[in-house]
């Protein structure tokens, strides 16, 4: 195998940059070297065939290119968990697979031969867009990625100064014709598992300077929800599209906001068989002929064929593609890996015409019914009932055809505009609302899960293997916490509205349903989170959570005598700055942002404000000034009873004023371009503060003021947006400024910087599984033990300190439940 030519020569480019991945660069020498090095300890000369599971990461991407390049066939799975996989396996009985162990991937050998006749020509093997879940395989050869990823390269003009943020999976044909293009032209990747929705994908992105990102249909319409033209990339050259047909409205506002902005839109249009691209659309026609897919790429041919049963009326036909990109064929068992060339040129199935020296794609071939003795076509009838406003997706089942619609009050109108679209009674029309349009994990429309559906409505059994997932228990776990009856599997925590108290319940119920909650699961969509891999005996754990619940023990048992453990409830301020950031300071439009932020120090003002203030009225233990949190504005400077709520006030005081400033536009925007920087600024100018009010120690109320503790919670926003180490570092040494002699109390200052470290270097910690639920449970009461063990301990805690302790978090626990 060493003897063959390189599909994509990595040696050429020497020391320019390949990879960047976190904190490193990768250049291509030395990328080229790890590539021959696996290449000779794991594969070996005997030519054989490799899965991999493929995921953004260079310890995926290395053993790509070394099978690749070394001749030996890359069969790319999902890495997604265990099925996928051993569905390949038991069809396909690889020689090697390179799979997920924890944070890496470990080959395993699994002979030393191969148990293949592999044919010459073969180089990969990817799942086809229409096959998920089946054994049939496209089958390419090392013409085909070299001829796509040099066309891609020549059309989108690549060169060593542009560098992909690698936004769709590596397993995805169209992931990884943006990894083949990028290094086989000398350009570089920044590999990322990140999702676009993220503000760490956007602070690596602009960090790393890269030049473009790929995106599905559902990719920009998340984006243009979440206020994406609003914001501002130096560095972006480029943006392009594919995998399905985006709507004329959205290509003409991101073409818009392109020339705006100083960049490009470029639609394409491919297919796995093809290897990934067929044609696409010059960016500057992209705002004028919205609805077209292009021109054919550099070395491919585009024809339309009239279909024999069908007017072509229009010139519509199918669109037939021929070029050097065009796959060997399929395969459907191993057996067939050592077919040669089946295919001469590709079907598409997609129905096409021309106009004015552009294609444009107008329907399916397969996407054809018969009801009632009519032949009719269901994309061109979504075509026709669709609105911008108003979508219908159709399928057909027996004699009637199921429009979905997710808008519940247009339902007679929709079935009245697929009756007039298809000719057919509005009897045979059956219109169903859903929360969601379902989409498959990589963007396009799910026709298998709306058949499912419709074999529902129809009360027709579904067929083996179309029984509902686990998406829709956890879904019912967001409804329940959240209060979110329009909760769908395409949800995420963050985008319906999360906090940081409901985010430890739903971790907690999570944890019962998922062990391996992924550190970034509250940016994920439900249905993603139904697919995490369990691993039994553990439960992974959210660091935020474990601290929330060491820390609330430490308060209780030190105020009743228990143990003597201080400092909890300034790391408590840490953490909730931390989630604060995550939760309220998301990736969403400002106005989203704001909403969040005041829905989520309600969460903390109401019940506390209720609870103090009912006290106060009837007991008279509390001044009304403390139940409204402003003790520490309207209060004494001495110590007493009326500060015992010091947290709460610093707490929802800090989180609005960070909410105002967010209010400014200037300010939001220049937090979304430099979100390091701003709550580095933000952490300087507390600590300025807290040293100018009360120098280095601090008295026996000035540490519980809000202007001097402020500091704890913007070192915790800080701390979650800290993605190098350079800059963990740099938020533990913040901590360690602003504690230098604020107690007079070394171990408390001490613990205090401890659990900054451990927030902002470990991100989760596995624990038993009982024992994370017993800790979920205190973490997600702990406010409402904070406010009441105040009333319960003082009871017990000189005779039976451990009852008090036991207590107080009994009454807690009772109150929030």
């Amino acid at each position: 195998s060493s003897r063959r030519v390189a599909i994509i020569d990595l040696s050429r480019y020497g020391a320019r940059p390949a990879l960047v991945h976190g904190d490193r660069t990768t250049t291509y020498a030395e990328l080229s070297q790890r590539v021959d090095e696996f290449a000779a300890r794991v594969l070996g000369p005997t030519r054989r065939l490799v899965l991999i599971e493929g995921a953004n990461h260079p310890d995926a991407l290395v053993p790509y290119l070394a099978a690749l390049n070394h001749g030996h066939v890359a069969l790319l799975v999902p890495d997604d968990g265990e099925q996928h996989s051993r569905e390949m396996l038991e069809a396909y009985n690889p020689d090697v697979v390179v799979r997920r162990r924890g944070d890496a991937w470990e080959p395993q050998i699994r002979r030393t031969g191969s148990a293949h006749e592999l044919h010459p020509d073969l180089a990969l093997l990817l799942s086809t867009s229409g096959s998920t879940g089946s054994a049939k395989l496209v089958r390419l050869s090392a013409d085909n990625v070299r001829s796509n990823a040099s066309s891609i390269a020549g059309f989108l003009r690549l060169s060593g100064a542009d560098r992909a943020a690698t936004s769709l999976p590596m397993h995805y044909c169209y992931g990884l014709s943006v990894i083949n293009s990028h290094l086989s032209a000398g350009a570089s990747l920044l590999l990322t598992e990140r999702s676009v929705l993220e503000p760490c994908f956007w602070n690596e992105f602009d960090r790393a300077r890269a030049t473009s990102f790929a995106g599905v249909p559902h990719t920009f319409e998340l984006l243009d929800h979440a206020g994406f033209g609003q914001r501002q990339h130096p560095s972006l050259r480029y943006v392009t599209q594919a995998g399905g047909r985006l709507a004329p409205d959205l290509v003409v506002k991101f073409a818009t906001w392109g020339r705006q902005q100083g960049w490009d839109l470029v639609v394409m249009y491919g297919q796995t068989e093809a290897t990934a691209r067929i044609a696409y659309l010059p960016p500057a026609l992209a705002a004028e002929r919205p609805e077209a897919i292009g021109v054919p790429i550099p070395g491919g041919s585009l024809r339309v064929e009239p279909l024999r049963d069908r007017d072509a009326e229009d010139g519509v036909g199918e669109l037939v593609y021929s070029g050097p990109n065009v796959m060997l064929g399929y395969a459907e068992t191993a057996e067939d890996l050592a077919l040669g060339r089946t295919v001469h040129e590709l079907r598409t199935g997609d129905l096409g015409r021309v106009r004015d020296g552009l294609f444009e794609i107008t329907g399916r071939t397969g996407r054809f019914a018969k009801v009632f003795g009519l032949r009719i076509d269901l994309d061109r009838i979504e075509t026709l009932a669709s609105t911008p406003r108003t979508p219908v997706w159709c399928v057909a089942e027996d004699e009637t055809v199921h429009a979905f619609t997710t808008r519940a009050r247009l339902v007679e109108s929709v079935r009245g505009r697929v009756a007039q679209a298809s000719g057919l009674p509005p009897r045979s029309i059956r219109v169903s609302v859903l929360d969601e349009l379902p989409l498959t994990r990589t963007g396009k429309r799910n026709h298998a899960e709306l058949t499912r559906q419709a074999q529902m409505v129809s009360n027709t059994p579904a067929a083996p293997g179309e029984t509902a997932s686990g998406a829709e228990e956890i879904r019912d776990e967001f409804v329940l916490v959240l209060g979110r009856p329009d909760a769908t599997i395409e949800s995420t925590f963050v985008g319906l509205g999360g906090d940081s108290l409901s985010y430890v319940e739903l971790a907690t119920r999570l944890s019962r349903r998922v062990s391996a909650l992924p550190p970034q699961w509250h940016t994920m969509p439900i249905r993603e989170l139904a697919a995490t891999r369990s691993p039994g005996t553990g439960v992974q754990m959210d660091t935020t959570v474990l601290l929330r619940a060491l820390a609330i023990f430490a308060i209780v048992g030190t105020h009743a005598n228990l143990f003597t453990v201080v400092g909890g409830a300034h790391l408590l301020l840490a953490v909730a700055g931390y989630n604060f950031a995550r939760f309220q300071v998301s990736d969403v439009p400002r106005r989203t942002r704001i909403r969040h932020a005041v829905a989520g120090t309600a969460q903390i003002v109401v019940p506390s404000t209720l609870f103090i203030g009912s006290l106060a009225l009837i007991t008279g233990f509390y001044d009304l000034k403390t139940a409204f949190l402003l003790n520490g504005l309207l209060g004494s400077d001495s110590w007493s009873v009326q500060w015992q709520f010091w947290f709460l006030e610093a707490l929802v005081w800090t989180s609005l004023a960070a909410a105002a400033l967010l209010a400014v536009p200037a300010i939001d925007t220049w937090e979304r371009r430099a979100p390091f920087a701003v709550p580095a600024l933000l952490v300087v100018i507390t600590l300025v503060i807290r040293f100018v009010q009360v120098g280095v120690e601090a008295g026996a109320t000035e540490r519980y003021a809000v202007g001097t503790v402020a500091w704890c919670f913007f070192v915790g926003w800080l701390a979650s947006r800290a993605a190098t180490w350079t800059q963990r570092v740099a938020v533990i040494v913040a901590s360690g400024i602003g504690v230098i002699g604020f107690f007079g109390d070394l171990h408390r200052e001490l613990l205090v910087v401890a659990g900054v470290s451990i927030l902002v270097c470990w991100p989760t910690a596995r624990v038993p599984r009982r024992v994370a639920s017993a800790l979920g449970v205190v973490a997600a009461s702990s406010l409402f033990v904070y406010l009441t063990h105040w009333q319960v301990y003082p009871h017990l805690e000189d005779d039976y300190p451990l009852l008090a302790t036991l207590a107080s978090f009994a009454v807690g626990i009772g109150y929030w439940m």
